[in-house]
Protein backbone atom coordinates (compact mmCIF):
# COMPACT_ATOMS: atom_id res chain seq x y z
CA UNK A 1 0.00 0.00 0.00
CA UNK A 2 1.53 2.89 -1.62
CA UNK A 3 0.89 6.33 -2.19
CA UNK A 4 2.53 9.30 -3.71
CA UNK A 5 1.38 12.81 -2.54
CA UNK A 6 0.70 15.31 -5.04
CA UNK A 7 0.13 18.77 -3.75
CA UNK A 8 1.31 22.47 -3.34
CA UNK A 9 4.42 23.11 -1.16
CA UNK A 10 3.53 25.15 1.92
CA UNK A 11 6.17 28.00 2.84
CA UNK A 12 6.63 29.67 5.96
CA UNK A 13 5.69 32.84 4.01
CA UNK A 14 2.08 31.11 3.36
CA UNK A 15 1.31 30.99 7.23
CA UNK A 16 -0.56 33.08 9.61
CA UNK A 17 1.12 34.48 12.66
CA UNK A 18 -1.29 33.21 14.81
CA UNK A 19 -1.31 29.07 14.72
CA UNK A 20 -4.96 29.25 15.87
CA UNK A 21 -5.92 31.28 12.47
CA UNK A 22 -3.87 29.01 10.23
CA UNK A 23 -6.19 25.89 11.60
CA UNK A 24 -9.07 28.03 11.18
CA UNK A 25 -7.79 28.36 7.31
CA UNK A 26 -7.00 24.51 7.20
CA UNK A 27 -10.07 23.07 9.05
CA UNK A 28 -12.24 25.36 6.63
CA UNK A 29 -10.16 23.89 3.69
CA UNK A 30 -11.17 20.51 5.40
CA UNK A 31 -14.54 21.13 5.58
CA UNK A 32 -15.00 22.58 2.16
CA UNK A 33 -13.17 18.96 -0.12
CA UNK A 34 -15.97 17.24 2.40
CA UNK A 35 -13.50 15.07 4.24
CA UNK A 36 -15.64 13.54 7.14
CA UNK A 37 -16.02 14.80 10.15
CA UNK A 38 -13.27 17.06 9.94
CA UNK A 39 -13.36 18.00 13.65
CA UNK A 40 -13.01 14.49 14.71
CA UNK A 41 -9.45 14.63 16.70
CA UNK A 42 -7.75 11.63 18.26
CA UNK A 43 -7.21 12.46 21.87
CA UNK A 44 -3.73 10.95 23.65
CA UNK A 45 -3.36 11.40 27.56
CA UNK A 46 -1.26 9.29 29.67
CA UNK A 47 -1.42 8.41 33.24
CA UNK A 48 1.18 9.61 36.32
CA UNK A 49 3.03 6.44 35.32
CA UNK A 50 3.54 7.48 31.98
CA UNK A 51 1.47 5.02 30.35
CA UNK A 52 -0.51 6.17 27.12
CA UNK A 53 -3.75 5.92 25.49
CA UNK A 54 -5.53 7.77 22.72
CA UNK A 55 -9.02 7.86 21.12
CA UNK A 56 -10.77 9.94 18.68
CA UNK A 57 -13.36 12.41 19.81
CA UNK A 58 -15.15 15.50 18.33
CA UNK A 59 -14.04 19.00 18.45
CA UNK A 60 -16.66 21.05 19.31
CA UNK A 61 -14.89 24.77 19.59
CA UNK A 62 -11.73 26.05 18.75
CA UNK A 63 -10.70 30.03 19.54
CA UNK A 64 -7.53 32.08 20.40
CA UNK A 65 -7.32 30.19 23.63
CA UNK A 66 -7.30 26.36 22.43
CA UNK A 67 -9.83 23.61 21.27
CA UNK A 68 -12.29 22.21 23.30
CA UNK A 69 -14.54 18.60 23.58
CA UNK A 70 -16.87 17.58 26.37
CA UNK A 71 -16.46 13.88 27.90
CA UNK A 72 -17.02 12.36 31.06
CA UNK A 73 -14.73 13.62 33.87
CA UNK A 74 -14.49 9.51 35.26
CA UNK A 75 -13.44 8.28 32.00
CA UNK A 76 -10.24 6.88 30.87
CA UNK A 77 -9.23 10.35 29.46
CA UNK A 78 -10.74 12.53 32.53
CA UNK A 79 -9.03 10.44 35.06
CA UNK A 80 -5.65 10.65 33.39
CA UNK A 81 -6.02 14.86 32.49
CA UNK A 82 -6.63 14.82 36.51
CA UNK A 83 -3.35 12.86 37.14
CA UNK A 84 -1.41 14.29 34.00
CA UNK A 85 -3.01 17.72 31.88
CA UNK A 86 -0.01 17.41 28.50
CA UNK A 87 -1.75 15.77 25.56
CA UNK A 88 -2.13 15.86 22.11
CA UNK A 89 -4.63 15.97 19.39
CA UNK A 90 -4.05 14.96 15.78
CA UNK A 91 -6.48 15.91 13.19
CA UNK A 92 -5.89 13.18 10.50
CA UNK A 93 -7.34 14.92 7.27
CA UNK A 94 -6.10 12.06 5.06
CA UNK A 95 -8.23 12.71 1.82
CA UNK A 96 -6.05 16.18 1.07
CA UNK A 97 -3.22 14.86 2.52
CA UNK A 98 -2.80 16.65 5.56
CA UNK A 99 -2.61 16.51 9.69
CA UNK A 100 -2.49 18.81 12.43
CA UNK A 101 -0.65 17.84 15.21
CA UNK A 102 -0.92 19.38 18.93
CA UNK A 103 0.69 19.49 21.85
CA UNK A 104 -0.62 21.64 25.16
CA UNK A 105 -2.25 21.14 28.41
CA UNK A 106 -6.03 20.63 29.16
CA UNK A 107 -8.10 22.22 31.61
CA UNK A 108 -11.63 22.54 32.49
CA UNK A 109 -13.70 25.19 30.69
CA UNK A 110 -16.43 26.64 33.23
CA UNK A 111 -19.80 25.11 34.30
CA UNK A 112 -21.48 27.54 32.36
CA UNK A 113 -19.87 26.93 29.44
CA UNK A 114 -21.03 22.70 30.09
CA UNK A 115 -24.10 24.03 30.41
CA UNK A 116 -24.28 25.50 27.57
CA UNK A 117 -22.92 23.29 25.34
CA UNK A 118 -25.29 20.30 26.79
CA UNK A 119 -28.53 22.03 26.09
CA UNK A 120 -27.57 22.68 22.56
CA UNK A 121 -26.88 18.53 22.17
CA UNK A 122 -29.85 16.22 20.49
CA UNK A 123 -31.85 14.90 22.87
CA UNK A 124 -30.87 11.52 22.47
CA UNK A 125 -27.26 12.08 23.45
CA UNK A 126 -28.16 14.26 26.78
CA UNK A 127 -29.70 10.98 27.65
CA UNK A 128 -26.45 8.96 26.63
CA UNK A 129 -24.58 11.25 28.47
CA UNK A 130 -26.36 9.90 31.51
CA UNK A 131 -26.51 6.22 30.48
CA UNK A 132 -23.21 5.69 29.40
CA UNK A 133 -20.50 5.25 32.56
CA UNK A 134 -17.99 6.11 30.47
CA UNK A 135 -15.14 3.64 30.46
CA UNK A 136 -16.86 1.31 33.02
CA UNK A 137 -17.34 -2.37 32.23
CA UNK A 138 -20.83 -3.35 31.40
CA UNK A 139 -22.33 -6.67 31.39
CA UNK A 140 -24.22 -6.57 28.27
CA UNK A 141 -25.57 -4.36 25.63
CA UNK A 142 -28.79 -4.87 26.82
CA UNK A 143 -27.72 -3.29 30.46
CA UNK A 144 -27.30 -0.32 28.34
CA UNK A 145 -30.24 -0.28 26.47
CA UNK A 146 -32.20 -0.80 29.31
CA UNK A 147 -31.07 1.95 31.01
CA UNK A 148 -31.01 4.34 27.82
CA UNK A 149 -35.33 3.48 28.02
CA UNK A 150 -35.37 4.20 31.67
CA UNK A 151 -34.04 7.88 31.11
CA UNK A 152 -35.94 8.24 27.93
CA UNK A 153 -39.22 7.40 30.16
CA UNK A 154 -38.32 9.77 32.47
CA UNK A 155 -37.32 12.46 30.68
CA UNK A 156 -39.55 12.17 27.66
CA UNK A 157 -38.62 14.39 24.25
CA UNK A 158 -39.36 18.02 24.88
CA UNK A 159 -38.66 17.66 28.96
CA UNK A 160 -35.03 19.38 29.96
CA UNK A 161 -32.57 16.96 31.18
CA UNK A 162 -30.55 17.75 33.90
CA UNK A 163 -26.78 18.17 33.41
CA UNK A 164 -25.09 15.25 34.72
CA UNK A 165 -22.27 16.27 37.54
CA UNK A 166 -19.67 14.42 36.19
CA UNK A 167 -19.57 15.54 32.74
CA UNK A 168 -18.19 18.73 30.88
CA UNK A 169 -15.36 20.19 28.30
CA UNK A 170 -12.07 20.44 28.34
CA UNK A 171 -10.02 23.20 26.69
CA UNK A 172 -6.44 22.24 25.13
CA UNK A 173 -4.37 25.28 25.28
CA UNK A 174 -1.56 24.36 22.70
CA UNK A 175 2.35 24.80 22.96
CA UNK A 176 2.49 23.59 19.93
CA UNK A 177 1.22 23.28 16.21
CA UNK A 178 2.41 21.27 13.38
CA UNK A 179 0.65 21.86 10.03
CA UNK A 180 1.42 18.51 8.14
CA UNK A 181 1.08 18.45 4.32
CA UNK A 182 1.95 15.56 2.37
CA UNK A 183 4.37 15.16 -0.67
CA UNK A 184 5.78 13.37 -3.30
CA UNK A 185 8.79 11.08 -2.15
CA UNK A 186 7.54 11.29 1.07
CA UNK A 187 9.46 14.78 1.27
CA UNK A 188 6.10 16.31 3.61
CA UNK A 189 5.91 19.81 4.96
CA UNK A 190 6.18 20.28 8.62
CA UNK A 191 5.36 23.67 9.68
CA UNK A 192 5.13 23.51 13.78
CA UNK A 193 4.70 27.10 15.76
CA UNK A 194 6.06 26.48 19.01
CA UNK A 195 5.05 29.29 22.05
CA UNK A 196 8.07 31.32 23.64
CA UNK A 197 7.76 33.64 26.17
CA UNK A 198 9.48 37.10 25.40
CA UNK A 199 9.85 40.96 27.13
CA UNK A 200 6.13 41.97 25.27
CA UNK A 201 4.71 38.43 26.41
CA UNK A 202 3.61 35.25 25.10
CA UNK A 203 4.05 34.52 21.52
CA UNK A 204 4.98 32.36 18.48
CA UNK A 205 7.69 31.07 16.30
CA UNK A 206 8.03 28.61 13.49
CA UNK A 207 9.86 26.05 12.70
CA UNK A 208 10.19 23.58 9.39
CA UNK A 209 10.75 20.03 10.61
CA UNK A 210 12.53 17.20 8.65
CA UNK A 211 9.50 14.73 7.29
Amino acid sequence: MRRQYRSEIVFESDLAADPMDQFAVWFQRAADANVFEPNAMVVSTADAAGRPSSRTVLLKQFDARGFVFFTNYTSRKGREMAENPHVALLFPWHPIARQVVVTGTATRVGRDETVAYFRSRPHGSQLGAWASEQSTVIASRADLDRRYAELAERYPEGEQVPVPTGWGGYRVVPDSVEFWQGHENRLHDRLRYVREEGPAGAGWHVERLCP
